[in-house]
């Protein structure tokens, strides 16, 4: 018999198995064997997508009905900023000229950054990421994940704050940690490393790996809310870079923890500096405060008018106002923001806020558009100058409200006692003057007579202008002083030709 027929006959014999033969037990199992491993194959791929794509399918949890009675303004306002700007000057003259749609046009040094190679490639490196950086509106920009729009070719490559974090978890525009990993940076989430805390959940100062410091925000999981919070923060500045909004780094997504990272702010809020622990190491000056505001307008203008769709807010007040080392407003705090699409003049959600700073239309009909944000930064305008809480039931009856008391002040012209009392330095009245004008524009009991973001800074940045032309102006006349006279009596000349020019600027 050939070995070939031996073969056969041993394949051929039945087995135990049920009485199968030989060569069916092992075609069978084989092909066990290769649906097992295409099943290993098949759940290791499929969870590696869901990991991928948890925040996209996160539920979205019905915000508690936390809207609060707010008594409506319906003071005249535009009256009372029409008075101010009489005793102003035409400084505002320009102002009524501005329609939205020159606005717009206005608005095109703000800059948002296109895709690059290097943004398409950070999604498996974090080594090549890079920030752009527009021009004066935006400072810091960069890729975003919502419609760009043209952009200014002046830009620089700055540092990453994910370089040296592991590859494999980075994201497009951010990096994915595990739990472990801002378990580490915080030291067990430490009680020494807790920054501040509220009802949304706990913010944490950390360390990453590679030494970069950050904030950990650890969100509560109180009915939903976090899993809310979580999706809109990513949702709405997951993709944005700019100067003045606090980066989100990246999430923590693990069982039932949400937490974002943020960079890390080391200057405190403007709420401390005004009325909270900063306060009592010093008084933060008013060319300082004013550049904390005219940065916070930028930012808004930024997410107003320059991303598609626009990001509203719906929660800028003092504590969320963050500062640096330089004095940079940085917004902060995206939980109750909203998307607006082009199409949308509003939308209708449930009123969230903060009392003293939610605007009167809103707090009436739920009614939300970017106008909402403007009527919150008027109240923080005043906040600053004043160094007064917008609602503070310390103060006599009638200065209970800011907004109210500001306008009575205003009405009996008594303008410069409303300054913060505690200023080393007083600011001079034409420049009081022209914010609390801004302010009480961007108070505008109607709507629709507010005006944009973009034109706020235009309004703010114009003082900045004309102090750099007269400082020029100055330079210019000292070095022909220079240049015309002899070198024995030039040091004379100059001191009195600076005295001269001093004389002007405060003329």
């Amino acid at each position: 018999m050939s070995s070939g027929d031996s073969l056969n006959a041993e394949l051929s014999e039945k087995t135990p198995v049920l009485g199968l033969r030989l060569w069916v037990v092992i075609g069978i199992s084989v092909g066990v064997l290769i649906v097992f491993i295409l099943c290993i194959l098949s759940i290791w791929v499929t969870s590696r997508r869901k990991t991928s794509r948890t925040f996209d399918k996160l539920p979205v949890s019905q915000i508690p009905n936390v809207s609060k009675e707010i008594t409506v303004d319906r003071v005249g306002t535009h009256s009372l900023a029409q008075s101010l700007q009489e005793h102003e000057g035409p400084f505002f003259s320009s102002y009524d000229k501005f329609s939205e749609k020159d606005s717009g046009k206005k608005l095109a040094h703000l800059t948002m950054s296109k895709s690059s190679d290097a943004d398409n490639m950070s999604q498996c490196s974090s080594v090549h990421h890079n920030d752009r950086v527009g021009s004066s509106y935006s400072g810091d920009e960069g890729s975003s994940g919502h419609a760009r729009k043209p952009y200014s070719p002046y830009s620089r490559v700055s540092a990453s704050p994910l370089i040296g974090l592991p590859e494999f978890s980075h994201l497009g525009w951010g990096h994915w940690f595990t739990l472990r990993d801002l378990e580490n940076a915080t030291n067990r989430f430490s009680k020494e490393n807790i920054l501040g805390e509220g009802g949304y959940g706990v913010v944490y100062r950390g360390r990453l790996v590679n030494g970069t410091e950050v904030a950990v925000k650890r969100l509560l999981n109180n009915l939903g809310q976090a899993e809310k919070e979580f999706r809109v923060e990513v949702e709405a500045i997951g993709h944005v870079r700019h100067k003045n909004l606090v980066r989100l780094l990246g999430y923590c997504i693990e069982g039932t923890h949400r937490m974002l990272v943020y960079e890390y702010v080391n200057n405190g809020n403007l709420e401390q500096w005004l009325h909270g622990a900063l306060h009592q190491h010093g008084v933060l000056s008013w060319e300082n405060r004013m550049k904390v505001i005219l940065g916070t307008s930028k930012a808004l203008a930024y997410l107003h008018e320059a991303i598609e769709p626009k990001v509203v807010h719906r929660d800028i007040k003092s504590s969320n106002i963050l500062i640096d080392e330089e004095y940079n407003g940085k917004v902060s705090d995206f939980g109750l923001a909203k998307l607006l699409g082009s199409g949308k003049s509003h939308v209708t959600t449930r009123v969230m806020g903060t009392f003293g700073y939610v605007a009167p239309e809103y707090a009436n009909t739920g009614l939300l558009n970017e106008k909402s944000d403007v009527y919150s930064f008027g109240v923080l305008l005043l906040e600053t100058v004043t160094g007064r809480d917008p609602v503070d039931h310390g103060r006599p009856s009638n200065e209970v409200n800011l907004v109210e008391w500001l306008k009575l002040m205003v009405g009996n012209r008594r303008t410069e006692e409303v300054v913060d009392p505690n200023l080393d330095l007083k600011p001079p009245t034409r420049a009081l003057k022209r914010a609390l004008l801004v302010a009480l524009k961007c108070l505008d009991p109607d709507s629709d007579k507010r005006p944009n973001m973009g034109q706020v800074v235009r309004m703010l940045e114009a003082d900045e202008d004309r102090k750099s032309r007269r400082n020029r102006a100055a330079s210019m006349e000292i070095e022909s002083l220079k240049e015309s006279n002899g070198s024995s009596d030039l040091e004379n000349k100059v001191a009195g030709s600076d005295n001269w020019s001093c004389e002007r600027f405060h003329a």
